[in-house]
């Protein structure tokens, strides 16, 4: 059936093979540290993700400050910015997003929704946090070398990221080049774990059309992730070597201060194709993830099951398959050839149809629902509504006449930090707030919750719709000053002394987002098992916090699909995926199997 209730398993399956012994922590060093269990080491990658997002999340602060007080802070030069600049693009793409979804949730999640006692391969995904967290502190290294960090722009397009006169060419670009290799080298090590774990180690009854569509978006984002990441890891080793070797990867025939260099025949647009094969797959590696968790927690609080469960699962698969065939779409000013452009603008308007399929379930999940407006609702809606600002900016970016002048504008700073910044931020608020409860125990503060969401919500709205109109009056992107330019209205400048104002007062509402979850560890309100009273597996674990192999004696073995909510002719509003039919108490007094069991269970 389309709506994904009614499976085609007939039967549960007995276990095809014994458990395997889990790695048991022999001190505390090897429990917290090296630690072997991916609850651990999702809450490393978390916290690394989260501290060296605060990093970008300051370099941001100092952006504003110069282009809403220009010449104000002499501390903030023309090399610097650029600086901060690629810093802050860099850390808050692969190094935040990226880790944190997969990394952070992935390693958290999957096992304990798929009904798993660990990742298939422990140790390896012990050494994937700490490559990973090797690639942060190399990159972290680079704002303190001579020359500092590269200041050529999140993207690295060379030849400008490694010719004279651009900040970082010693130094900062190759520690950047280096940190991207082993970042890669680190998540492959994980997304392989990820992969085999999905379809190997699921719990008894748990078919792919069963899982949760977190675990969908994670696993179909992974295999993106382990296709498209090869093209930048061997982007990043090319320019190394035409930086420090002098071959001609990317660097073409050029004069520098009246000199020959000795360079030839090198193509940079070969380096923009390598780089946006990658990047554009990278924009659903945070979005795929996204959308899966947004699905989970909208049918929880809405106490309703997901609309149309099947054609999600397919439309994420579409997506992540569509996601390979439109990354020229971000090179339209490139001089590529028309018949290029017109090909690159159908698919993009062709992968516009699954993502709108998305967002018509999403609607359609929350239609006549109970909707309990938590603050994981909150900031799932508040995602709906970004993400489709986003979508929508997305396609005039999308056409190739509308893109080229719109392009090199704070248009596209706009909606590139609608879809790819605060659209998956959103989403991270959301499943902090709505898993903190099984993470710890505890509950978060409603009261600073609440002010952490209208701030965060209305001030990103504050930021970024008036970006827009700047780029539409003409306002360029990646300019350290304006100055008094003849096509820009004075109003530009007044908006960007507003915007650096909103933005500092948002950061200032991440400050206490932070303090809330530190003071809930140690004091927030007991949350108890399943406090959101939800169906999937990691809410029916035997303690809270899952203790080490997260179910117990006996691994559940799954008897329906993750959305039973609101069953008609069920007491409860919810039954979990692992209660036996013989334990669901109807509303006639009876007991006994539900639509969505499989049929020999209906009695």
């Amino acid at each position: 059936m389309s709506n994904g209730m009614l499976e085609e398993t007939t039967v549960i399956p007995t276990a095809e093979l014994e458990e395997v012994d889990l790695y048991h922590a022999h001190s505390w060093i090897t429990k917290y540290v090296f630690s072997q269990d991916a609850k651990i080491i999702a809450i490393q990658y978390s916290t690394t993700a989260v501290l060296i997002g605060l990093v970008g999340l300051v370099l941001s602060w100092l952006m504003r400050l110069q282009l809403g007080f220009p010449e104000v802070f002499s501390f903030i030069d023309a090399e610097s910015y650029y600086q901060f600049v690629t810093m802050h693009g860099m850390i808050m793409v692969i190094y935040l997003l990226t880790a944190l979804f997969l990394g952070g949730f992935g390693n958290y999640l999957i096992p304990l929704m798929v009904g798993a006692r660990d990742m298939v391969f422990p140790y390896l995904n012990m050494l994937s946090y700490w490559v990973y967290l090797v690639a942060v502190l190399v990159l972290t290294a680079s704002f303190f070398v001579p020359g500092g960090a590269s200041g050529a722009g999140w993207t690295l397009y060379p030849p400008q990221a490694i010719s004279p006169g651009t900040p970082g060419i010693d130094g900062g670009i190759i520690l950047m080049l280096v940190s991207l290799a082993l970042f890669i080298i680190g998540f492959t090590m994980g997304g392989l774990n990820y992969v085999v774990t999905v379809l190997q180690a699921r719990a008894r009854g748990m078919t792919l059309m069963r899982m949760p569509l977190t675990v969908w978006g994670i696993f179909t984002a992974t295999i993106l992730a382990l296709l498209a990441f090869p093209a930048l890891f061997v982007a990043a080793i090319m320019m190394t070597l035409d930086r420090l070797l002098g071959t001609s990867f990317f660097m073409p025939e050029m004069i520098i201060q009246g000199e020959l260099a000795p360079t030839e025949n090198g193509s940079p647009l070969l380096f923009q194709h390598l780089f946006w094969f990658f990047g554009h797959p990278e924009v659903y590696i945070v979005a795929l993830p996204a959308f899966g968790v947004v699905s989970d927690i909208i049918a929880t609080h809405a106490r309703k099951n997901i609309f149309g469960y099947r054609m999600m699962v397919w439309a994420i698969v579409g997506i992540g398959g569509l996601s390979f065939v439109v990354w020229a779409h971000h090179m339209y000013v490139s001089g590529m050839n028309p018949y290029f452009g017109f090909f690159f603008a159908t698919t993009t308007l062709i992968i516009a149809v699954p993502t709108a399929l998305k967002l018509y379930n999403w609607v359609l999940t929350l239609y006549k629902g109970n909707i309990h407006l938590t603050i994981p609702m909150l900031y799932c809606i508040a995602f709906i509504l970004t993400f489709l600002n986003g979508g929508i900016t997305g396609l005039f970016l999308g056409n190739v006449i509308v893109d080229i002048p719109l392009s090199d504008t704070m248009f596209v700073v706009a909606h590139f930090h609608m879809v790819m910044g605060i659209a998956p931020i959103l989403v991270i608020f959301a499943a902090i707030y709505h898993w903190f409860p099984k993470m710890s125990g505890r509950m978060l503060h409603e009261g600073w919750g609440q002010f952490h969401f209208w701030v965060t919500f209305l001030g990103s709205y504050l930021i970024y719709f008036p970006m827009h109109y700047l780029g539409f009056v003409g306002v360029p992107r990646r300019y350290f000053e304006i100055g008094e330019t003849q096509f820009v209205p004075p109003s530009a400048a007044t908006l960007n002394e507003f915007i650096t104002i909103v933005v500092l007062i948002v950061g200032f509402a991440q400050v206490v987002f932070i303090i809330n979850i530190v003071t809930s560890i140690w004091k927030g309100k007991p949350a108890g098992d399943n406090p959101w009273n939800a169906t999937t597996l990691e809410w029916q674990t035997a303690t809270t916090p899952p203790g080490h192999g997260n179910f117990g004696d006996e691994l559940p073995v799954v008897y329906r699909w993750a959305y039973a909510y609101s069953v008609p002719g069920v007491e409860a509003d919810f039954v979990p995926q692992n209660m036996p039919p013989d334990q669901v108490k109807r509303t006639d007094g009876g007991f006994g199997a539900i639509a969505g069991d499989p049929p020999e269970l209906h009695k």
